[in-house]
């Protein structure tokens, strides 16, 4: 969008155009754009409203309702923070005293909207003038909150009263690409981090796939999942990670309820990603009449060996994160998220692709769910050598047990451990 689409949306015309729309549906996009040429609506507003309507539709799964009055670009939907997680980074720097956050990459507003919900003033910066002024517009009911478009590391912090930053750098090119290089990212990660010793509070998003080695000796590392879904590693330093330095998984689940939650973590780092006070040793056994495959932040987290000690369990395999209980492992409280999904065990044997057609067939099983860990197998190549048939269904899971590739049969345990 140019900067005449937008003047042309945010006219008293276009934004009550824009609100009126039905529900986006893919599938009558067409009539309805046919629809508005027809009563002789601006073609550049008629495909900017269009445009919002698509872009409002798709960041209701991370924003919800918020996403009903707000502007997007596509790169601010898939940069958004969801705002369960946005929530959990401003009540980070509440809890830490901070009074006044500089969004150093606000992007479309996500997090700068949950630090204003909470009450902290916000100066948030955005290096891309339309993007700053889609936050302008995002952020209007909220007047402790200042959007410029600047870059963000040219702001003196002092004299703009700033004690708290928070940055969350660009991680992919303008064509889509991930970028896995941190001193690639804009602004460069190096650069961000440097800033701790001007503002002591600083927190920075990352891609859950940062690695152990060199993550920051004095910063908390967090990774954080979403039913399932594993959506951020964030780096928080000083008051902002008040249990200390180390590596930590925060797991959110949607209830009836609401959201629960867990946290799980490590002692201090020495800064290559080890614990400098004894990393946990797990034990491995053999397959016992319960499997857990630990959610996606614990894995991330290398909280594996934690979480078979919260479930009482072992590991099938040293370098892999499966772990294996002889009893259920007791359910979490309410409120409480698990760390794993449970299975019980049917059947254990070796990986023989003739003998498991047989087991298959023998028990008429159509329908197959394939997990793997450690194995080259893929799914697919599997079921078709397999040549399924039968009303049956089954879960495999494809796995080493002490270092040779070995195929468990499955069902989901009712319980989450």
């Amino acid at each position: 969008m140019d900067a005449a689409s937008l003047t042309k949306l945010l006219s008293p015309e276009g934004w009550a155009l824009l609100n009126a729309l039905p529900p986006y549906d893919e599938g009558q996009a067409m009539v309805l754009a046919t629809r508005l040429r027809a009563e002789g609506v601006d073609p550049d507003l008629a495909a900017a409203v269009l445009t919002q309507s698509r872009l409002r539709a798709k960041a209701r799964t991370k924003l919800g309702s918020f996403a009903d009055g707000m502007l997007f670009t596509p790169d601010g939907v898939e940069q958004a923070t969801r705002l369960v997680v946005a929530g959990l980074h401003a009540r980070r720097y509440l809890a830490a005293g901070v009074t006044k956050v500089a969004d150093l990459t606000s992007g479309v507003g996500a997090d700068a909207l949950a630090f204003a919900g909470v009450g902290l003033d916000v100066l948030a910066t955005d290096v891309d003038e339309m993007t700053a002024a889609m936050a302008t517009v995002n952020l209007r009911a909220f007047p402790e909150a200042e959007v410029r478009h600047a870059d963000g590391l040219t702001l003196d912090l002092a004299a703009e009263g700033v004690d708290g930053v928070y940055a969350d750098p660009a991680r992919r090119t303008r064509g889509g690409r991930r970028i896995f290089d941190p001193s690639a990212y804009a602004p460069p990660l190096d650069a961000v981090w440097a800033l701790r010793d001007q503002v002591p509070a600083l927190g920075i998003k990352v891609g859950p796939g940062i690695p152990h080695h060199g993550l920051p000796a004095d910063a908390e590392t967090q990774w954080v999942s979403v039913d399932g879904d594993v959506v951020e590693a964030g780096l928080w330093f000083g008051p902002l990670a008040p249990d200390g330095p180390g590596r930590s998984a925060h797991v959110l689940r949607t209830t009836a309820e609401g959201t629960a939650s867990r946290t799980l973590r490590t002692g201090r780092t020495d800064g290559t990603g080890e614990e400098a006070d004894g990393e946990l040793v797990p034990e491995v056994g053999p397959v016992g009449a319960y499997l857990y495959e630990p959610d996606g932040a614990v894995v991330r987290a290398g909280l594996v060996a934690h979480a078979a000690a919260e479930l009482g369990g072992r590991l099938v395999d040293r370098t892999i994160a499966y772990v294996t209980a002889d009893a259920p492992a007791p359910a979490p409280p309410s409120g409480t998220a698990p760390l794993a999904t449970g299975y019980r065990v049917l059947d254990v044997m070796p990986f023989n692709l003739k003998k498991l057609k047989a087991y298959l067939r023998e028990r008429g099983v159509g329908r197959l769910t394939v997990k793997k860990r450690g194995t080259a197998v893929t799914p697919e190549q599997l079921r078709a050598q397999l040549s399924l048939k039968g009303d049956a269904s089954a879960t495999l899971v494809l796995t080493r047990v002490a270092g040779r590739q070995h195929v468990l049969v499955v069902e989901p345990h009712a319980g989450r451990a």
